[in-house]
């Protein structure tokens, strides 16, 4: 199997101090499943609007997707919030035209505040608030305002999300790929502690321009998130010949933040990424391929996120999961099928044993190319295999981890990727007796 490689393990003393607790695996087992108070939350953590390079307004896609059943929606337009400004745009001028325009004047006919005729005819974009405001409904709907922190180093994309954020943060920027991370991620924390707002911030698209490699993401600290389902068509989910996909990078994060730096897990995350809102299905970046399934106590960003960052969620493609056990002795799964869908649950990990030996990745002229370095097949290993609604995996006492990978026959209707089947990730559960710092 084709692996990603090796590693520089320094990590240099970040500005951002954490303490160092040891943590293992809960003494009794975790059953995610609706009930006791508690119920699956779907919602959508990447999405783009008017206000940068989407193609239709903060009204027309928060209906797009309460009509479509979800249960909450993150708008992360680049580097900006949509709010506190007044912003009035000529409708011929902007992404969606006058397509968008006239569905804004279909579906809020008493809503739209214009000036001008003709070409000159221009219209108010709501801000964030007021569109809440007009959505947001106790235990049916929310909407929580996000930010894609758009940023790079040299022409390599660094893209993060900021979700419930509460004020537009600029890119940090760095001396490298690891450290302009690793700067954004401290500055949603401290945003985080000064203004005592619960938010999160994950990674986006690492296949994007393939500017981020496994080894980039092995010792950042603050962050627990990352892409492992992009949506967009453009962003490389299953990389190609030369280049890992998003899950061999998870793999080898997790194999080296768990078996070398004592690091916790990174949980993986599916979404949208969408700008394009219609010409639904078409090739073009558009709602509905990616989501999370969030098993929370109430409908709240402050719920939501603590369920998040306790690993209480799965990520879907079009396959959902009636529960997930986890516990010191394995990871049992069990599917909520669909009729004339049958199933195939994947249990992944790597022993604490996997080969460390890894090597560059190079052109056919012998120079190095920025990309994940190719690993071991001792790292993802697939270790059983269950054709069925239901399985499990116990424990030998060696895995670091092990995450399982849920997938239908059926083609996803509307995929990223041309033949695309429905899926469903698990977050990993960390071995028995193995050791992480927070």
């Amino acid at each position: 199997m084709r692996r990603p490689l090796s590693v520089l393990m320094t990590i240099t003393v970040l500005s951002l101090a954490i303490a160092a607790v040891c943590v293992v695996p809960p003494s009794d087992a975790e059953e995610l499943k609706a009930g006791n108070g508690l119920r699956w939350y779907r919602g959508n953590m990447h999405t783009h609007s008017h206000w940068s390079d989407g193609d239709d307004y903060l009204e027309n896609i928060a209906d797009w997707y309460q009509k479509k059943d979800y249960d909450f929606l993150v708008f992360t337009d680049h580097n900006v919030l949509a709010q506190d400004m007044e912003r009035w745009v000529n409708v011929d001028r902007t992404k969606g035209k006058r397509t968008a325009y006239d569905k804004l004047k279909a579906n809020f006919p008493e809503w739209i505040e214009e000036r001008g005729e003709g070409e000159s005819l221009e219209v108010r974009m709501h801000t964030f608030t007021e569109v809440a405001d007009h959505f947001n409904k106790p235990e049916e709907f929310l909407l929580v305002q996000g930010e894609e922190i758009s940023d790079s180093y040299g022409r390599l994309p660094i893209h993060m999300n900021a979700s419930n954020v509460r004020e537009v943060i600029p890119p940090m920027r760095g001396e490298g790929v690891q450290e302009t991370i690793q700067n954004n991620v401290n500055a949603v924390i401290a945003q985080r502690e000064r203004t005592g707002q619960p938010m999160i911030i994950h990674l986006n698209h690492p296949n994007f321009g393939y500017a981020i490699r496994a080894e980039d993401l092995f010792p950042i600290r603050g962050e627990k998130f990352f892409e492992v389902y992009n949506g967009h068509p453009g962003v490389h989910n299953s990389g190609d010949h030369q280049h890992a996909s998003t899950e061999d990078i998870w793999d080898v994060v997790l194999a080296y933040r768990l078996g070398e730096l004592g690091l916790p897990v990174m949980y993986g995350l599916a979404t949208d990424d969408g700008h394009s809102y219609h010409r639904i299905p078409s090739r073009d970046s558009e709602p509905g391929r990616g989501w999370v399934q969030v098993l929370a106590a109430e409908l709240t960003p402050a719920a939501l996120i603590e369920a998040l960052e306790a690993g209480r969620f799965y990520a879907s493609s079009g396959v959902s999961l009636k529960s997930v056990t986890s516990s010191p002795e394995g990871l049992s799964v069990e599917v909520a099928p669909e009729a004339d869908e049958s199933y195939t649950i994947e249990f992944i990990g790597t022993m604490s044993d996997f080969d460390r030996m890894s090597q560059p990745v190079t052109d056919e002229a012998g120079k190095e190319i920025h990309t994940t370095h190719h690993y071991s097949g001792d790292i993802g290993q697939v270790f059983k295999t269950v054709h069925g609604t239901q399985a499990s995996y116990t424990f030998t006492g060696k895995e670091l981890y092990i995450r399982a990978r849920i997938t239908s026959d059926a083609k996803h209707p509307n995929p990223s990727e041309i033949n695309d089947l429905k899926q469903a990730w698990c977050q990993p559960v960390v071995g028995p007796g193995v050791k992480v710092t927070e």
